[in-house]
């Protein structure tokens, strides 16, 4: 009988613990989220002025809020386990569970069950939910000024170079995103190791509209076709033919990889890499950040319990402080590694996981040391 009155005891004091760790998450997001909206529309009043209430309510709110959220997830997360907490703390609560037999262990689970919702929530809102609305927002945000990006392509690039199929390599000296056009362009075929043809053009176009995917027409173009010791060459003022690959795959726009969901950025690497496109290093860091920042979740629940389960004469006020000073070190720890993957010094699996690996030891060792 005991036993079975413990037991749902036990269940009751879960739910009341992820209702109450997950109402204050809630509640911290949507008080934070206030305060940034008044600052941002203060900040940038001049600008959104000139849009209209509904563009700047559902084109950029709507969509910057889930974006915010995703970004400052390991803050919202602190706060709201050290806040509630330590308030259980206070109030001899957590004393009091201790009482019943339940171990400290057995108490984190229901915070670990509650962080797997959160860490759930981030991730499908950074893989789904905010690349859909990132389109929308990286356009208005463009067309009234707001952007850190500069998104005009207009000047197109230089030297492309990527293999558009298995033995099949494309050359262009220069491109111009406004005429879609590139410019001194070649095509390399191989067999194994062999050229066996080799194709140049004074510019390529892509056809834009046409309904065929990869249309590409050629000007002024030659074709060496060549079998053994015999060369055959055709050349004409201009063709039209089908090359398996666009300019988005080798004209990259500032930030267009917080455009692409997950599965969109694992499939993009994966072609870029296998085309030997070498500047794809913020799509990778993009791609790990999601999944870092979602487990982040478990480490920070486990640190923040471990600091705030004990009742000091203090109150809040010393955990609040040193789970602020933890979170943004978090934040800003990754956004240090995440430099090292730009340059090159680190790969983005390593920089993006690298502020997890550290934090680990650190949540083990509080929890260690938490009252048990």
């Amino acid at each position: 009988m005991a036993k079975t009155i413990r037991h749902r005891l036990l269940k009751r004091l879960d739910w009341y613990i992820i209702k109450k760790f997950l109402g204050t998450y809630f509640f911290t997001i949507a008080l934070i989220i206030i305060i940034m909206v008044v600052f941002d529309y203060n900040e940038h009043i001049d600008k959104l002025n000139r849009a209209s209430v509904q563009e700047i309510i559902f084109d950029y709110y709507m969509n910057y809020v889930p974006y915010f959220i995703n970004m400052f997830s390991p803050l919202f997360v602190f706060i709201a386990i050290i806040f509630f907490t330590s308030k259980l703390a206070e109030n001899s609560e957590i004393i009091a569970m201790f009482s019943t037999g339940m171990s400290f262990r057995r108490m984190m689970i229901p915070y670990l069950l509650s962080a797997a919702v959160i860490a759930g929530i981030t991730l499908y809102l950074g893989s789904q939910v905010i690349p859909k609305g990132s389109i929308t927002r990286l356009k208005f945000e463009n067309r009234y000024g707001l952007s850190h990006y500069d998104r005009d392509n207009s000047g197109g690039t230089t030297n492309i170079q990527l293999e558009v199929e298995e033995g099949v390599i494309a050359y262009m000296e220069s491109y111009q995103e406004l005429n879609k056009t590139g410019y001194k362009f070649s095509l390399d075929k191989f067999d194994g190791k062999k050229l066996v043809s080799h194709l140049t053009a004074r510019s390529a176009t892509y056809d834009t509209l046409s309904t065929e995917k990869y249309h590409w027409k050629l000007k002024n173009f030659m074709i060496r076709d060549l079998s053994g010791n015999i060369e055959s060459i055709s050349q004409g003022n201009e063709l039209d033919t089908i090359i398996r690959f666009e300019p988005a795959d080798f004209l990259v726009e500032n930030g267009q990889q917080e455009t692409m969901s997950s599965k969109e950025l694992r499939e993009y690497i994966q072609r870029q890499k296998a085309r030997g496109f070498g500047n794809i290093q913020d799509f990778e860091i993009e791609y790990h950040k999601r999944y870092a920042m979602s487990f982040a979740a478990f480490i920070l629940t486990i640190m923040g319990v471990s600091l705030s389960s004990r009742k000091r004469k203090g109150g809040m006020g010393l955990h609040l402080g040193i789970g602020l000073g933890l979170s943004f070190g978090y934040i800003l720890f990754q956004i240090v590694s995440s430099n090292f993957a730009i340059t090159g010094s680190m790969s983005a699996f390593m920089a993006e996981w690298l502020p997890n690996f550290i934090y680990i030891p650190i949540a083990i060792f509080l929890y260690i040391k938490a009252p048990k």
